[in-house]
């Protein structure tokens, strides 16, 4: 996860640069993004190509780093994870290589990004409870030398994106 986390302000690497990419590549991501399980002759059906033409583009996306990999997307409730919040972290001016690193280390951490702000880093947090969401904010993550403060807001209800 610590992936998702970038340096604002740093040189931009080539591997963060856009990828060339027309229509059809678009299409592919866009389908493959709605059904990650989707069959290459599935795909290649729905977008009216070939099948070889389906399967050398979605591997030329996979080694341009467009495509990164497939997961399955869960209900966290349904998990056992009924209450999502997100904690606002405030750190030491030049921590955030090892913050990072220690944030994400933590397994109910979803998502992780360095932002700018009133607050340095934002996190994305599932438990199972409030006893847990307090022990991690209060005796995890306020423990960490170089958290400053946090602040946490509870997730009523989470609105997904509309794709076709």
């Amino acid at each position: 996860m610590a992936s998702d986390m970038s340096l604002p302000g740093a040189s931009v690497a080539a591997e963060d640069q856009p990828a060339a990419m027309d229509e059809t590549d678009r299409r592919i991501v866009d389908a493959l993004r709605a059904d990650g399980r989707l069959s290459m002759r599935a795909l290649a059906e729905r977008l009216h190509i070939s099948r070889a033409n389906a399967y050398a583009r979605a591997e030329r996306l996979h080694q341009a780093g467009v495509i990164t990999g497939y997961s399955a997307t869960i209900n966290p409730r349904r998990y056992g994870y009924g209450l999502s919040a997100y904690v606002y972290l405030r750190i030491s001016q030049h921590s955030w290589q090892e913050m990072r690193r220690r944030v994400m280390e933590i397994p109910e951490v979803e998502h992780g990004s360095l932002v700018s702000g009133e607050f340095d880093i934002v996190l994305l947090v599932r438990t199972r409870d409030t006893a847990t969401l307090r022990d991690l904010v209060l005796s995890r993550l306020q423990a960490m030398p170089d958290v400053l403060g946090t602040q946490t807001v509870l997730i009523f209800d989470e609105l997904a994106p509309v794709r076709e």
